[in-house]
């Protein structure tokens, strides 16, 4: 498999209980080979981002810096005219053909092994 997609919003979990989720998720992902992980997360109804977004780019950093993931990628930043979503496309070619590539979703990240 070459992406999976995992939707932590699902059922409006505290963002404590969308880590763990997201924890278990990577290693899942990880174990089963797969190339990317794509998570949404929603982007909060507020409109200012949500707190399940900032727990997942907190995770994600989390897991860059002890390598258990190789990069991670905002979906806002998820386009072919930032770095980060260039070298998602590197990493994962495939990435191209995904819906929300381009799309500068707010509500989504990319994440890479």
């Amino acid at each position: 498999m070459i992406c999976k997609t995992v939707n932590l919003e699902r059922n409006f979990p505290l963002a404590s209980e969308a880590s763990v989720r997201l924890s278990q998720e990577i290693r899942l992902a990880k174990c089963s080979r797969c190339r990317a992980l794509k998570v949404i997360h929603g982007y909060g109804s507020s409109g200012k981002g949500g707190a399940i977004k900032a727990a997942c780019l907190k995770l994600c950093a989390e897991r860059k810096r002890s390598g258990m993931i190789r990069h991670f990628v905002k979906g806002e930043d998820f386009t072919p005219f930032t770095e980060d979503g260039r070298k998602a496309i590197e990493i994962c070619p495939q990435l191209k053909t995904d819906i929300d590539y381009g799309r500068q979703n707010d509500g989504v990240t990319i994440i890479l092994f």
